[in-house]
């Protein structure tokens, strides 16, 4: 059901709007971490890494489709606030086809570079081949990635939050189950784990594009909307390409730190694939809680409500720090046993790598937790130049420090300290730029 954000509290629309979003991120990340937690206890810690490491190469198609995703949801969820349904309806077929452009070109590219990736960033030889084969299997199952991503874009932007999570928690469980049979009952390998997800994902792409198709057509128009606008693919791409950029870049950075790893051995990359996939599982339901944040705002903005955008921001921050705490005393406290559902027989370094990582970032929830609050409301408002200083602060600082550090009498350990300061910073900057938002200046525009 289609849902305007532009009435009731906003503490009680945001609640209601951003749990279901919260859950199907939390099933998403299930299919990533299902696939290193198969590898890890039916196949051994060798596939484990190698899941792992093409895991940062992933996250660069992935980047593409979010920053699609985010794209689409803005523009969409700022006509459907202004009740401008047949433009509305044209952002959505606009995105779709422009999605589609960048998806055939981004495979492509993967199928003729992700060989040099992996050289790139020094793939052990013992690990190359089933890394390579995991990644070639996951790029030819990118379109269902672009299309699923716009779809849930789509739900969002006009209120539901519930249908995403439906497909997400149907699809996750059968993907799970699926790892299994295809590589303890099959003994596939890494290419069960990669056909399991590409199978799984695609079902739910094709229900969740014919659902949106669907729900569209209860949207009455009083002219037939166009299948396309140059127009409309502007400010598509005026949102779309910073927060591709973004997490392009953060995934670069996440490659070049997967590098710096890969130099203390499988132990160390065996530990940090399971311990990252747990924090990538906060941060990535934190981000979708923020991406929930620019719906409200962006349908607010389009409504002419700037007044109820503060009150989104106050109630976002308090939504996100009760579901910050339990999952830090979660991380900090229980992290060992979340590391043994990864690795049956870990070596001892693989695990005290793991537990470190857990220790050191899981207390700075709370503070990047913030930031994507900050950055949610300030991507609503298409204010992306504001929005993107912040980012690459965060990233330039980890990447700078990881090398650094790692090079000092702390090791591996000195990379996972590198995560705090750059969060601390950017964050600063994040709330610097949202208490100077066009919400105090009566104004939309970016200045930045």
């Amino acid at each position: 059901m289609n849902k305007d954000l532009t009435t009731g509290r906003p503490e009680e629309v945001l609640w209601r709007f951003c749990l279901p979003l919260f859950g199907s991120i939390i099933f998403q990340q299930l299919y990533n971490i299902a696939d290193s937690l198969v590898a890890g206890k039916f196949i051994g810690e060798n596939a484990l890494a190698a899941v792992g490491n093409s895991y940062e190469i992933t996250l660069i198609f992935i980047a593409f489709a979010f920053g699609c995703n985010i794209g689409c949801s803005v523009i969409v969820s700022t006509y459907f606030g202004a009740r401008q349904y047949k433009d509305m309806k044209t952002a959505v077929t606009t995105a779709m086809i422009a999605s589609g452009a960048v998806c055939e070109v981004l495979m492509l590219g993967g199928l003729l570079f992700c060989g040099t990736l992996l050289d790139l960033i020094h793939t052990p030889e013992v690990l190359y081949a089933d890394s390579r084969l995991y990644l070639d299997i996951y790029i030819w199952g990118l379109p269902f990635v672009f299309f699923y991503n716009i779809s849930t874009g789509i739900f969002s932007a006009m209120g539901d939050s519930k249908t995403p999570f439906w497909f997400l928690a149907v699809s996750s469980c059968t993907n799970i189950a699926m790892d299994i049979w295809f590589v303890a009952g099959f003994h596939m390998g890494v290419a069960g784990v990669a056909w399991a997800t590409f199978i799984c994902q695609g079902a739910s792409c094709i229900l969740a594009v014919l659902f949106v198709l669907r729900r569209l057509k209860t949207v009455e128009t009083s002219e037939k909307p166009a299948l396309f606008s140059w127009g409309i693919c502007k400010k598509f791409a005026t949102v779309a390409i910073p927060s591709i950029l973004q997490q392009s870049f953060i995934s670069v950075g996440n490659i070049v730190i997967q590098g710096v790893i890969n130099g203390f051995g499988p132990g160390v990359m065996a530990g940090y694939s399971a311990a990252v996939k747990l924090n990538n599982l906060v941060i990535t339901s934190f981000t979708t809680l923020g991406n929930g944040i620019s719906n409200y705002t962006a349908q607010n903005i389009g409504a002419g409500k700037l007044g109820r955008v503060r009150e989104g921001f106050r109630a976002g921050l308090k939504m996100i720090w009760m579901l910050s705490l339990p999952l830090v005393l979660l991380y900090f406290i229980g992290g060992k046993q979340l590391l043994y559902l990864f690795m049956s027989e870990p070596s001892a370094e693989a695990l005290h790598t793991g537990i470190s990582f857990l220790r050191i970032l899981s207390p700075f929830y709370f503070v990047i937790s913030a930031k994507l609050i900050a950055d949610g409301t300030l991507r609503g408002a298409s204010l992306m130049g504001r929005f993107m200083v912040a980012t690459f602060t965060d990233l330039i600082l980890r990447v700078v420090l990881a090398i650094v550090l790692s090079k000092t009498a702390l090791g591996s350990t000195g990379i996972w300290c590198a995560w705090p300061v750059g969060w601390t910073i950017a964050t600063c900057i994040s709330l610097f730029f949202y208490l100077h938002g066009p919400w105090n200046a009566g104004q939309t525009g970016d200045k930045a």
